[in-house]
């Protein structure tokens, strides 16, 4: 099953996050945040303005994001966890 989001909306991929600290100690899953960075998988056709007309998303799929740790909606497509949330929530591309 695909899915393609709505409106302003995106998909991301979580990145996976170093295991070791910058001292070289190894951090377990159990102690481990959530990432805050990943990529877009999927991006809605855009939102809209005030007159109904489309406003393109300014996202692409394969970009690299920055958002926040609380955003979005996690959900689960074949067996892959994923964020669905709207591009105005994240903070920015990584480069």
């Amino acid at each position: 099953m695909n899915l393609k989001p709505l409106l302003d909306r995106v998909v991301i991929k979580r990145l996976a996050e170093e295991n070791k600290t910058a001292g070289g100690l190894i951090i377990p899953d159990t102690a481990k945040e959530k990432p805050s960075t990943g990529e877009v998988v999927a991006v809605g056709p855009g939102g809209r303005d005030e007159d109904g007309k489309t406003v393109a998303m300014t996202l692409k799929v394969g970009d690299k994001v920055l958002f926040g740790k609380w955003s979005g909606t996690e959900i689960k497509i074949n067996g892959e966890d994923l964020i669905i949330m709207k591009e105005s929530e994240v903070f920015g591309i990584l480069e």
